[in-house]
């Protein structure tokens, strides 16, 4: 069996920017199996996979590890890709996921794509001595999200400067730790660590900001928001909060297009 695949980089204009991802359109759906260790071959933070039914695309994402309920970057990816490569001709893709609903990707007259995604219920908890051990850093705040824990910090220089204990992180309950704070050049910053999913540290992680813009609307008072992840590769976002849903924009490069043999 040969299968087209698209290493594509999101959230960024140039390639080894953003946060690569690699999609796989197909005809059929694979086994869950054979699709994980594609996942695993590919060994970057998300594979998606998608399969067109009608006027939509259902849509998987695959870590190295697991299958997530969830993914930012790969779907923008992925809509990059059927643009692109597929002849995708309208404005707008919707993609279908059994894990979090109706997912609508929009082409913009800047080259960008703008994700549509449901809004992330964020709940105060308390400070779990757990979770600031293995970051290294007491946070002033503390939150619950579907899958990911946020922790509040007061400056960008303290975002910078966190250099978490993977291990204690692997042994946490949950998928992953936002780590977030007020922007010195953009309204807030942020990382993403999720060793649980064989992701130490993702370079921008379109889902988290699911989260991250509902927190900093209410702090900022606004809904138009521009942000930035602090990894090493960088990504930058602009998203508004609308309540039930959250926009996410940003542009995305192909960096390889290849053929698995199977």
């Amino acid at each position: 069996m040969k299968q087209k695949l698209y290493q594509i980089d999101a959230f960024t204009d140039t390639v080894f920017g953003g946060n690569p991802a690699a999609v796989c359109i197909l005809h059929k759906w694979l086994s869950d199996e054979l699709m994980q260790k594609i996942a695993a071959e590919n060994n970057l933070a998300e594979t998606a996979f998608a399969v067109a039914n009608k006027d939509y695309y259902e849509l998987r994402w695959f870590t190295p590890e697991l299958e997530v309920d969830l993914c930012g970057h790969a779907t923008l990816a992925t809509a990059f890709t059927l643009f692109q490569y597929y002849g995708y001709t309208k404005n707008t893709i919707r993609f279908v996921s059994s894990r979090s609903g109706e997912l609508l990707v929009d082409k913009n007259s800047d080259g960008s794509m703008t994700l549509d995604f449901p809004t992330d219920n964020l709940i105060p908890i308390e400070n779990q001595e757990n979770i600031t051990k293995a970051i290294g850093k007491h946070p002033i705040k503390t939150f619950k999200g579907k899958t990911d824990v946020m922790l509040i910090y007061e400056t960008q220089e303290t975002i910078e400067n966190i250099t978490p204990n993977f291990h204690l992180l692997d042994q946490l309950d949950c998928r992953g730790v936002i780590v977030t704070a007020p922007g010195t050049e953009v309204d807030f910053v942020s990382r993403f660590f999720a060793p649980q999913c064989g992701i130490p540290e993702d370079p921008v992680t379109g889902s988290a900001h699911t989260t991250l813009a509902p927190y900093w609307s209410a702090q900022l008072g606004k809904t138009q928001l521009t942000a930035k992840q602090l990894s090493q590769r960088g990504g930058h976002l602009n998203c508004e909060y609308l309540g039930e849903r959250v926009k996410i924009s940003g542009k995305a490069v192909c960096y390889l297009i290849g053929e698995l043999t199977i």
